[in-house]
């Protein structure tokens, strides 16, 4: 027992600088980090394709998440049959213009189109929401001298129309996609420098791949199929709006030579979109390449800050790509600006797009207002239908 329990209990050597060595050590050279980080961050790199692909190269950068994205890729496809976000990331509904028919948007790029509406909406339509909060206040000081400017009121209807100067499906290129090219050559400059200085071509080795299996996916046929899925030339209007209660409606009128937002709306549920089996052997491919590279990636034992700044720089460019306000051009549908609409009580508003554009008031009608008008109101909508109905009359 003695022998034992002094084996046991004898005092080990005490030093402290072992721990701090192991910690400089991996400060310097940090090990198996980016084949870590690699598998981290998928849902970025699929909301960065998601913006960018179908239209020639997408530049989403070589990053942390590739290859964990390329797996689920890969599952999506054979499972869901899709290489787009499932769902939006911004719910709203599309309206007929023509019959009232509402139908719950699931096109990706329908509910970024209306996400980003404040950042691509024409001045007029601010000017128009400004003075209709100002009318707004200004009742409400009347009632009530404390009273604070109202964040919302009534409702505001902006009127656009498929771009007459630039065809339906065309994707205009704007600084989201140049900055994307430029971090993949500022990428390539980075892992140079490692090859060139210490001769470490390892790192210059896994960003050229890294950058070519990137640049593969987002070139596959299946995300433009996805993306546009819809007829074009459309002569319906359609409204595009987050629902009762929201600021804004957008009315996107029918001239033939714009989509059909209800096709496009429900195209991405439409199973004649579905992945081919052609897509799927490539994302198989792909998703064995990256696995590969991450092995490769793993065994790069010195320099390897230099590969942790191509991934971190591709990271940072992930993200804001993934986030980016963008215009409906940028995702190619181009609209002209026509007017704004808006007065402080939403009935007014509808009343007033109604005379100016026939059945596109009444479609709006049921969904801002969903129970049953007063007498005067009903009036007033049928004195519009009459003046329309007579106006039809004398153009005959």
């Amino acid at each position: 027992m003695a022998p034992l329990a002094s084996g046991l209990f004898s005092r080990a050597s005490f030093d402290s600088s072992i721990t701090f060595g192991e910690f400089r050590d991996q400060w310097i050279t940090p090990g198996d980090v980016f084949s870590i980080l690699l598998i981290l961050g998928s849902d970025v790199v699929h909301c960065a394709l998601a913006q960018l692909a179908g239209s020639g190269v997408a530049p989403v950068s070589f990053s942390f998440g590739w290859v964990a994205y390329s797996i689920a890729a890969l599952s999506s496809a054979v499972g869901e049959n899709k290489l787009m976000p499932p769902d939006p990331d911004c719910k709203c509904k599309v309206i007929n213009g023509r019959g009232g028919y509402v139908r719950d948007n699931s096109s990706w790029i329908l509910g970024r189109i209306v996400r980003d509406f404040g950042h691509w909406k024409d001045n007029e339509i601010q000017k128009k929401l400004d003075s209709v909060l100002d009318q707004k206040f200004e009742k409400m000081r009347m009632r009530d001298k404390d009273a604070e400017r109202p964040p919302m009121a009534g409702l505001i209807v902006s009127i656009y129309e498929p771009s007459t100067s630039i065809p339906t499906g065309t994707v205009k290129r704007d600084m989201v996609y140049w900055m994307g090219l430029a971090v993949l050559v500022l990428q390539l400059a980075i892992a140079s420098v490692a090859c060139g200085v210490y001769g470490e071509w390892g790192t210059l080795f896994v960003t050229v791949v890294g950058i070519v299996l990137s640049l593969a996916t987002g070139l596959l046929p299946q995300w433009k199929k996805e993306k546009w899925a819809c007829r074009r030339k459309a002569k319906d209007s359609y409204i595009l709006t987050r629902g009762n209660g929201s600021q804004h409606a957008i009315v996107v009128r029918g001239n033939r030579r714009g989509f059909n937002l209800e096709d496009l709306a429900s195209g991405q549920d439409n199973v004649m979109v579905a992945t081919n089996l052609l897509t799927s052997i490539a994302l198989l491919v792909l998703a064995v390449l990256w696995i590969l590279l991450l092995i490769t990636a793993a065994g790069i034992k010195h320099n390897t800050w230099f590969l942790l700044a191509v991934g971190s720089i591709g990271i940072l460019q992930n993200i804001y790509v993934a986030g980016a306000p963008r215009r409906p051009e940028n995702f190619g549908i181009p609209l002209d600006f026509v007017e704004v609409i808006g007065q402080p009580s939403t009935m007014e508003t509808l009343l007033e797009v109604e005379e100016k554009y026939e059945k596109v008031g009444r479609s709006m009608l049921e969904e801002f207002f969903p129970g049953s008008l007063t007498g005067s109101e009903q009036e007033r909508w049928d004195e519009i239908a009459r003046n329309h109905g007579a106006a039809k009359k004398d153009a005959q």
